[in-house]
């Protein structure tokens, strides 16, 4: 039995080429946000409070791609080290929307300035047509899995 029979070809899977592309860029953004005293889920956590201020909980697990518990961890600590405010009991249902605080704002400010520098490493080898083309192709691969596409390869 051939290597190719039994799974993924390695080499030419494109699935596993974003999975390595994916690992590599959370790295680099490990790599640039570590000086500033955080990780790429502390930093999603807050450009995701700044985009869209009083998300809870649960809406911020869900745009930095962690659960819930973790969330609520890194939601008291950055509470508690003044980085954004929630309220003591919830307006609404059980949620409790947090926002940023002017210190989390400033250190927001420092850390897309260094994930800003790691995309543009990232894209430095293509021209701007390319680039929105890789986003283009992106956007409709995410599209299609979300969709639950037929995986036959054809186009309408």
């Amino acid at each position: 039995m051939s290597q190719k029979d039994a799974g993924v070809d390695l080499d030419i899977s494109l699935g596993y080429l974003l999975k390595e592309a994916s690992s590599t860029l959370r790295t680099a953004m490990e790599e640039v946000l570590r000086p500033l005293g955080m990780t790429v889920t502390h930093y999603s956590c807050l450009e995701l409070l700044a985009q869209r201020p009083g998300l809870s909980n649960s809406e911020l697990a869900r745009g930095a791609f962690v659960t819930r518990q973790s969330m609520n961890v890194l939601l008291q600590t950055l509470e508690r080290d003044g980085y954004v405010t929630r309220p003591a009991a919830p307006p609404v249902g059980k949620a409790l929307p947090a926002r940023l605080t002017p210190s989390g704002r400033r250190s927001l400010e420092k850390a897309s300035a260094a994930v800003r520098s790691v995309e543009i490493r990232m894209l430095a080898g293509m021209t701007g047509p390319e680039q929105s083309e890789a986003f283009r192709l992106l956007q409709s691969m995410i599209h299609s899995l979300r969709e639950g596409g037929t995986g036959t390869g054809d186009t309408v």
